[in-house]
């Protein structure tokens, strides 16, 4: 498909302000959802849900921005000078926290109409926040945020949710350290503190797994070295980074050596704030994308989603499996190719994910999985470390909820093979491990299996998609 490479100028429109450092839970109104109630914060009581077997899905919609750009434009718009304005923000939890985050840190983050305005400290100006940094189940803004910190002579407090705390930090603050990062306590989980400097180390650091949050923390570094920061990956990962830090201003070169990426940024950077628009988040299209797939007689369009290469692995998957899957309507917008995404209900069958395809899907997985329950034979997904050390550990997650369900699976190290007959008995309930991810993709298979499958909790689905009831009841979906 054509990748044009237009940048599209977004606005600020007059209206009621919001500031980030006022927001208590994220806006989640549930667009077309049929007087069902938004999806709430994962800090409240647990609340199950259930789907079941429907009609066939249909219709046009839009899901609501990426999450990846949505972190990256928050934080890139503070570290500018001059201001940065963002249309298509995902309004998410996790996307918030960030927003309080740069917020607390000096560069105010609000809404202003359907327009995000942060008003930018320059790549040094930064200051010391009056509070600890509370991410809640945010990877993602912890370890970007570790990054910025690093370049400023600031020490930061920074915790988050109970599923947070437990994930491990330590393959960020290990390169972040070698450059100048030191850390108040003798741990590498949250809450801890971590204590910045302005005089940072150019490193050259070959990443030891595929990982684009650890990559975006160091060139987010190294944008306050002195000289050339590069990280070297095996295996590409998403590049939002890269393509945004060009866009703010930042000089930014992309090598291949000897078979591998070499991605470098050059030090005492001077990002200046700009227009962005943020495209659909292909990883919330995902999930009414195989909708779609598994119900018959469906047919669902879902317009203005991010196609970057480094993020369409599932969708690779999918057309490789037999599903009827068209990129329509393709262009351009704020640096990112986009798309709108047909699908069509389809017969599958089962196939073999290469592990050099991980990176551009490792959020699809668990749905990925599902979706091969109904296909004939057997899937093969290899490469899957990276799904231990997500919001749960997603591979023993999605095995488990398969099982509970009737679907035969089987983990063998880092690969897990979903053993597909064409249906799913259902009936079960899976144990989510406050996983908004686990519970989204279960949700998605009740919906084509006999019996209803039934989710432990729906609260956590409130960090990246507090529309997902909302708009898979528009396309017909039957929740409980």
């Amino acid at each position: 498909m054509s990748r044009p490479k237009a940048v599209a100028d977004v606005d600020s429109r007059g209206g009621r302000r919001l500031n980030a450092a006022h927001i208590e839970t994220p806006a989640v109104s549930a667009v077309g959802s049929s007087g069902s109630h938004p999806l709430s914060s994962p800090h409240s009581t647990p609340r199950p849900l259930s789907s079941s077997r429907c009609g066939p899905l249909a219709g046009t919609l839009r899901v609501p921005g990426d999450k990846s750009i949505s972190h990256r434009a928050l934080i890139f718009g503070a570290l500018a000078t001059g201001v940065t304005r963002i249309r298509g923000l995902l309004e998410a939890e996790d996307v918030v926290n960030t927003a309080k985050a740069v917020t607390l840190l000096g560069a105010p983050a609000e809404k202003i109409g359907d327009t995000w305005v942060v008003k930018g400290r320059g790549v040094g100006g930064l200051r010391q926040p009056g509070a600890a940094l509370d991410f809640g189940n945010s990877g993602t803004g912890t370890r970007l945020m570790m990054g910025v910190v690093a370049g400023h002579p600031i020490e930061v407090r920074m915790t988050g949710d109970a599923s947070l705390t437990r994930r491990p930090m330590r393959r960020v603050l290990g390169p972040l350290k070698s450059m100048g990062l030191a850390t108040v306590e003798d741990k590498e989980t949250l809450p801890l503190t971590v204590r910045g400097t302005g005089q940072l180390v150019p490193i050259v650091y070959e990443l030891p797994v595929p990982s684009a949050q650890v990559k975006s923390a160091i060139l987010i570094a190294g944008l306050h070295a002195a000289g050339e920061t590069t990280v070297i990956e095996t295996e590409a990962t998403r590049d939002h980074t890269e393509r945004m830090l060009r866009y703010f201003g930042a000089e930014v070169r992309t090598e291949v050596k000897g078979g591998k990426n070499n991605i470098t940024v050059e030090g005492e950077a001077e990002l200046t704030g700009r227009d962005v628009t943020v495209p659909g988040d292909p990883s919330s299209a995902a999930f009414l994308a195989c909708a779609a797939l598994l119900v018959p007689g469906s047919d669902v369009t879902i317009a203005g989603v991010l196609v970057n290469e480094t993020r369409t692995g599932l969708y690779t998957t999918l057309e490789e499996m037999g599903g009827d899957v068209t990129f329509l309507n393709a262009r351009e917008e704020g640096g990112e190719p986009i798309a709108d995404i047909r699908v069509r209900h389809s017969r599958l069958k089962g196939v073999t994910v290469p592990a050099q395809r991980a990176p551009s899907m490792i959020d699809e997985y668990p749905v990925l999985a599902c979706v091969a329950a109904f296909a004939e034979g057997d899937t093969r997904m290899d490469g899957l470390a990276e799904l231990k050390v997500k919001e749960s550990d997603r591979l023993a997650a999605t095995a488990a909820g398969l099982a509970a369900n009737g679907v035969k699976a089987t983990v063998e190290g880092d690969t897990l093979v979903v053993h597909g007959n064409g249906e799913v008995p259902g009936g079960g309930t899976v144990a989510t491990h406050l996983d908004h991810r686990i519970a989204m993709a279960f949700l998605t298979m009740g919906l084509a299996s006999e019996k209803p499958v039934t989710v432990d909790d729906t609260t956590m689905i409130a960090t990246s998609f507090p529309e997902f009831r909302g708009l898979m009841e528009k396309l017909g979906a039957r929740y409980r």
